[in-house]
């Protein structure tokens, strides 16, 4: 399959990369989480997870959005500036459950929402399971 032809023309102008590890990887700027997200809706495709990582040398959180398009898994890097991100759950419910699971295991707050407690009890504090060190 020729992923060129299947993205969306919102997403004509950007390259998408080598096929990694059964997905094919693009650069998403300039297009803010957001405005990906409703463009994958346009399209039909169907929101698959978000990976959420901490960079080496103190360089930052990664956060990768990943979209089944006919078949097709479409990844989306995003590194942050700041430990927060635009909420996409308003556009793709889907999204809910692993936003808050970023949330409590990375203290990434996703703009734009509220949070009910997914797996953390009383006292526990956001993000000293998944990070290095939460400042």
């Amino acid at each position: 399959m020729n992923v060129s032809e299947t993205i969306p023309s919102t997403l004509q102008e950007l390259d998408p990369g080598p096929e990694r590890i059964g997905a094919h990887w693009f650069s998403p700027a300039p297009m803010s989480v957001r405005q990906l997200a409703q463009a994958m809706k346009n399209c039909s495709a169907r929101f698959v997870t978000i990976t959420a990582y901490q960079l080496p040398r103190d360089e930052g959180l990664c956060l990768e959005y990943v979209w089944d398009l006919d078949g097709a898994l479409l990844a989306f890097p995003f590194r942050l500036a700041a430990e927060s991100i635009e909420t996409i759950y308003d556009i793709c419910e889907a999204a809910d459950w692993i936003e808050r699971e970023v949330h409590e295991g990375f203290a990434i707050d996703f703009n734009g929402r509220a949070y009910e407690p997914l797996l953390l009890r009383e006292g526990d504090r956001i993000g000293v399971n998944l990070r290095e060190e939460v400042k």
